[in-house]
């Protein structure tokens, strides 16, 4: 395995992490758009809802808060720990 192989490898990691990083971040955004705008439709309709609806925003947004870090741990771990080292110097046999 030469020193190039593993230059690439780590370049199209790096890219795809990239690629993860942003979907997270923008799927994260339009979550928390979204969780808003109809949290405030309800209490727009129902004005005595309310609380009920402030908690249940509260927690569904914790939710979307925790997904775009979970998706940077996985996303430290290919750049840190790659594994797809091992399974190239395994497929070549080195």
């Amino acid at each position: 395995m030469t020193p190039d192989m593993i230059a690439m490898i780590y370049a199209y990691t790096a890219v795809g992490v990239g690629v993860i990083l942003a979907a997270a971040g923008l799927g994260s955004a339009i979550g928390w758009g979204l969780i808003c705008a109809k949290t405030l439709e309800g209490i727009a309709r129902q004005p005595e809802m309310k609380p009920a609806l402030m908690t249940n925003m509260f927690i569904f947004a914790g939710l979307m808060e925790s997904f775009p870090f979970i998706i940077l741990a996985f996303s430290m771990w290919f750049l840190f720990a790659n594994p797809f080292i091992g399974a190239a110097k395994a497929a070549i046999g080195g």
